[in-house]
């Protein structure tokens, strides 16, 4: 019987490929669990997963991007780096961040202290200890101006001024009053808010679509969302009723209509009706990407399928 195939490290899936660790060889394997990408740098340590088809890697305490065969598409060179995201990167030059093209050419000059990834056109940067936003000129859309900012989504972003959150329109107006403890990025329609202790959830307009009731939840994925509520794990339909329930210790948002729940310090995966499908045999596990998902066999790692069975060596 072929014998699962294990790394020391793993990563989701991500356009095609996911980075792994086996041994001394550090590189990306296709969905059979091929090696098809081995980066050949000795001095890189971390790799990340592909965005826009490159990927972050770092090489002693500096980074760059390979691209899909493993060489360097934009050389090691920056302080810090993230992900592709609408053509652009944000990385840190020397002191200050600002954004790079797939070439690796500046297309918006490093003069800020903090920023993020583009979203919906426009990217959070932080300077003079405030948050904006720019456009992918570099032009400021929304001045700086906010204690805390997030990134746009269903055209709306969390800001913060002085000690309470709010969502902001891309023209730069309040969209949803500053009245909330905390908030979140919105997600299939709706967002996560807390008022006090309690969560629950508002629309894209601001009206509350499930009042706030639980003591923790999680953004709204495949039309489900975690909670917990009295010391138990579930998930709650977009009405705010519970429609997954168990005996969790943990449970993690679904994907591709499975989510990884844990049960007496075990991990496996329920699907949309609460049915245990995989068994809670792990020590950890991720979420389902491309039809996978990464999860801890003793101090290993390989991929397990939705019918259970782990990836094996070819």
């Amino acid at each position: 019987m072929p014998e699962p195939l294990l790394f020391e490290t793993a990563a989701d899936f991500a356009e095609g490929t996911a980075a792994v660790r086996l041994g001394e060889k550090l590189g990306y394997i296709d969905h059979k669990g091929v090696l098809i990408t081995e980066i050949a740098d000795p001095n890189v340590g971390i790799i990340g997963n592909f965005s826009e088809e490159l990927a972050i890697a770092r090489a002693g305490e500096y980074h760059g991007y390979i691209d899909v065969s493993g060489d360097w598409a934009i050389a090691v060179q920056f302080k810090q780096a993230k992900s592709f995201s609408e053509g652009l990167a944000a990385v840190q030059g020397r002191e200050k961040y600002g954004f790079v093209n797939t070439r690796g050419q500046w297309v918006i000059e490093p003069e800020f202290v903090l920023a993020e990834s583009f979203s919906e056109g426009l990217a959070v940067v932080k300077q003079d200890n405030r948050y904006g936003y720019v456009d992918q000129h570099g032009d400021f859309a929304i001045p700086i101006q906010f204690k805390d900012a997030w990134q746009f989504s269903n055209q709306r972003a969390v800001v913060k001024v002085d000690n309470q959150y709010g969502y902001l329109a891309p023209d730069g107006n309040i969209a949803i009053p500053l009245t909330f403890d905390g908030a979140f990025t919105f997600s299939e329609g709706l967002a996560r808010v807390r008022q006090g202790s309690q969560w629950g959830f508002i629309s894209p307009d601001g009206e509350q679509a499930i009042p706030p009731q639980f003591d923790y939840a999680s953004d709204f994925s495949e039309d489900r969302a975690v909670v917990l509520q009295r010391g138990q794990w579930g998930y709650i339909d977009r009405t705010g009723e519970m429609a997954v329930s168990g005996n969790f210790s943990y449970a993690a948002d679904f994907s591709e209509g499975l989510a990884a729940v844990q049960i007496e310090g075990k991990y496996g995966y329920v699907d949309i009706g609460g049915k245990m499908v995989i068994e809670p045999i792990f020590q950890n596990a991720g979420p389902f990407s491309e039809g996978l998902a990464r999860v801890q066999v003793g101090d290993r790692w390989g991929y397990v399928k939705p019918n259970g069975q782990l990836l094996t060596q070819q």
